[in-house]
């Protein structure tokens, strides 16, 4: 999967591309086929893994297929049935009974999104680690500390770092928080009737949603058709990465500029040139990381807009804005988070200037120390308190490591 329109897209590679979701929908498919020959209610030659049955050329005709029933799992049961016809004909007479449309398309997006979020944490942990050596490697690194776009008072490298690394270590909790999705199962209108009704007894339809869990690894909850709080959950976690990575692009940006040239990133061969000015070397990935950041809150907010239009037991086109939406914002702040990863690993820290543009600030931005302490000497921010606030967010860094 490419987007020419969103340079970068192809560093989530194969995360959330239709076949992903194609795939995701079959596994839910055979854990639950699988649970019900397990507990009894299909007979033992129902069992099948559904491997093999659906190949990248089928995505095509899924998706063209979508339309006529509203979501892509009907076009997709169509080809499994006829193909599991040929192969095992008790297993295409069990495929999808007790099931709706929704259980399937909610729990094979969880799949994806639970992808996409274990290679986000990946990257968190990485842009952590490094944060917190910028942060004890520059804790004494003096430099101008600006508020309003103007220089306020002397602080450290390290302090700032240190604060960078608070906003990726809030994005790391939120996104561990919220990325324990569980399964759906509800059938047709949440209520579980056409489980119970197939099974026999309630007892035995908790087993195979229990099973199911199991089998793809996801906690069980009620059903959830109408209660879109997992995916709202998620959809704000992802959003809370952005920000976070924002942050930091919109301080290399500043610290790159020619005039300030405290920050750099690193020189990669071929990135950052333009098309007709051979002087420039741009800070690109710091500008395709703001720009997720600036795109992403406008995705959550249509999550959640479909969550408020949520009507019934099935809503009307509400679930149906979700899917692309998840997709487009996952793999965004997929790709986001390994150029942060990467734009952090590389970063350059020009302490000289940091040095030159803080001398430059003198005396005024000295001015509010010496209006508490007329008799402090300048050349030094406040000691002792920023080393207080740079352990700590070093020491959060290390505990989950």
């Amino acid at each position: 999967m490419s987007d020419l329109l969103w340079p970068g897209d192809e560093r989530a590679g194969d995360l959330f591309t239709d076949a992903a979701v194609c795939d995701a929908m079959i596994r839910v498919e055979a854990a639950w086929l699988a649970a019900l020959v397990l507990h009894g209610v299909a007979a033992p030659d129902a069992r099948d893994d559904l491997d093999s049955l659906i190949g990248p050329g089928d995505v095509a005709t899924v998706a063209a297929g979508a339309e006529s029933g509203g979501n892509p799992l009907i076009p997709l049961l169509k080809l499994l049935r006829k193909r599991l016809e040929a192969r095992n004909p008790a297993a295409a007479s069990w495929l999808h009974r007790g099931l709706t449309s929704q259980d399937v398309v909610d729990t094979g997006l969880v799949l994806c999104l639970r992808d996409a979020a274990d290679r986000i944490g990946d990257d968190l942990a990485a842009q952590a680690t490094v944060l917190a050596r910028l942060a004890e490697e520059h804790r004494d690194t003096p430099m101008a500390g600006r508020t309003l776009t103007q220089h306020a008072v002397p602080i450290t490298f390290g302090l700032k770092a240190a604060g960078w690394l608070t906003g990726v270590l809030d994005a790391r909790d939120r996104l561990t928080a919220a990325s324990d999705l569980p399964l759906q199962v509800g059938g047709a209108a949440g209520s579980l009737a056409a489980p119970v009704a197939l099974a026999g007894s309630p007892v035995v339809v908790a087993d195979l949603i229990e099973t199911t869990a199991e089998t793809l690894g996801l906690p069980v909850r009620d059903p959830w058709h109408t209660a879109r709080a997992p995916l709202t959950g998620l959809a704000d976690a992802f959003v809370t990465c952005t920000d976070a990575w924002g942050r930091i692009a919109n301080d290399v940006l500043v610290g790159a500029r020619p005039e300030i040239h405290e920050l750099s990133e690193g020189a990669v061969a071929g990135r950052g040139g333009s098309s007709a000015m051979p002087n420039k070397q741009n800070p690109v990935l710091s500008v395709l990381v703001k720009r997720a950041a600036l795109a992403a809150p406008f995705l959550a907010a249509t999550v959640h807009a479909g969550a408020a239009a949520t009507v019934d037991e099935r809503p009307d086109g509400a679930w149906h804005v979700e899917w692309a939406t998840l997709r487009t914002l996952a793999r965004r702040t997929v790709t986001a988070g390994s150029q942060t990863a990467e734009l952090l690993a590389g970063l350059q820290v020009e302490t000289a200037w940091m040095t030159a543009n803080l001398t430059a600030a003198r005396p005024g931005i000295d001015a509010e120390q010496r209006s508490i302490d007329p008799g402090a000497a300048s050349g030094e921010p406040y000691p002792g308190t920023t080393d207080r606030i740079i352990d700590a967010a070093i020491a959060r860094a290390k505990e989950h490591r």
